[in-house]
């Protein structure tokens, strides 16, 4: 098993709340991490039909005649076990009685609210972090991370990117889409997963979308809130904390992993990225989705936002999950170093309160200094960053 950092945070969790809930993307690790960390759990999983099926036919046996120390992974296929969970462990008053785990993220959370609430410790985990992935493969850079993702499966067996996220996209992201919003023009969703990527780092045009594909707004929303239900992609907030003054309210749109943002741009080499115009997108969405995983692997919940006024002055990333050490990050994915790259970080930081060590620019270029008010950090030492 690939150490992840987040087993620490699952112990200390069942030691709190009777359930450890356990959500993220479809092969991003959760049954291996809660086998691990609960290595003397009994195991239950709901993809296994029969298993399900007893599950569903008989919700109370199912819980009754297991052990109370239980990991029961895809719970949300058999919604019912939520409420027999809520009379057990209420029964019991008994801490880390169950482990659950789910990928999808809307019906997942929807049982736990319902019938768990204040009773289930919340994480999420997401694909391997660049430090998990160096701690499998020691030789890896953060420029062939960006290609190959963070996919504990990419690091378990020596295979081909292309290979491994086309069968993804058609075993898991396809079926999702079928399976729970019926959808049949598969046609359409694919290319809809391909703008998608082409627009990753940018404002989202739903309209845009819409018009680009051929389908309703309404359509191109349901697809993207299974996306992100399904930790495909998620919404960058913009920060617009004083009402005074005019910022965009229009979000940006970033992929969990970029091993997938890549492959659906249709990167496959390591040259081909370094070459591709989409170079600044990706090595962005590297960035700011490694600091979702510090933050969520560490149990908070993770406060980010970008940052455009009026006058178009922008900042890619605003981080106030800490509030009282916030901090600014302009991402580049340049080798060379300019003094522009730092100017919004002065007024922006100034206008917010971000002092100026808590300032950066993290580009590409070797070396790590302070220029021009900001600190200057290159990508490694960035990913070492808590």
């Amino acid at each position: 098993m690939i150490p992840r950092s987040i087993a620490k945070r699952a112990k200390q969790l069942s030691t709190w709340f009777p359930v450890v809930s356990v959500t993220g993307p479809r092969q991003s690790g959760k049954s291996t991490l809660v086998k691990a960390v609960f290595p003397d759990y009994a195991y239950a999983n709901l993809e296994n039909p029969q298993t399900r099926q007893q599950a569903l036919n008989d919700p109370v046996g199912f819980i009754r005649n297991r052990p109370n120390r239980l990991i029961i992974d895809e719970a949300q296929l058999a919604p019912e076990l939520f409420s027999m969970i809520q009379v057990v462990s209420d029964e019991s008053n008994e801490l880390g009685q169950y482990v659950l785990s789910g990928s999808l993220n809307f019906l997942f959370l929807r049982q736990i609210t319902q019938s768990l609430a204040g009773r289930a410790g919340l994480l999420k985990l997401l694909p391997l972090t660049y430090s998990e992935a160096l701690s499998a493969k020691g030789s890896l850079t953060p420029d062939s991370f960006m290609l190959r993702g963070g996919y504990p499966r990419l690091y378990d067996v020596d295979m081909p990117e292309d290979a491994y996220f086309s069968a993804y996209l058609q075993t898991y992201v396809e079926r999702d889409i079928q399976d729970y919003l019926g959808v049949r023009d598969l046609s359409s969703y694919r290319k809809l997963l391909a703008l998608c990527a082409q627009c990753a780092g940018s404002l989202l045009n739903v309209s845009r979308l819409a018009s680009d594909i051929g389908v309703s707004r309404d359509s191109v929303n349901s697809w993207l809130s299974m996306l992100e239900s399904s930790y495909i992609v998620f919404r960058l907030r913009p920060y617009h904390a004083d009402m005074r003054k005019r910022l965009t309210k229009t979000p940006k749109l970033y992929f969990y992993d970029t091993g997938l943002l890549c492959y659906l741009l249709h990167i496959r080499t390591l040259d081909q990225l370094l070459l591709s115009p989409y170079l600044g997108a990706v090595f962005e969405n590297l960035v700011i989705e490694e600091r979702m995983k510090a933050h969520l692997n560490a149990g908070s919940e993770p406060d980010l936002y970008f940052y455009r006024d009026e006058n178009k002055v922008e900042v890619d990333l605003v981080d106030l999950t800490d509030p009282s050490r916030g901090l600014l990050a302009e991402i580049k994915s340049s080798q060379t170093y300019r003094s522009s790259f730092s100017k919004n970080l002065r007024k922006v930081g100034d206008e917010i309160g971000i002092p100026p060590e808590q300032r950066f620019v993290v580009e590409r270029a070797e070396g790590d200094f302070e220029a021009d008010g900001a600190q200057v950090r290159n990508i490694g030492t960035w990913l070492g960053m808590d």
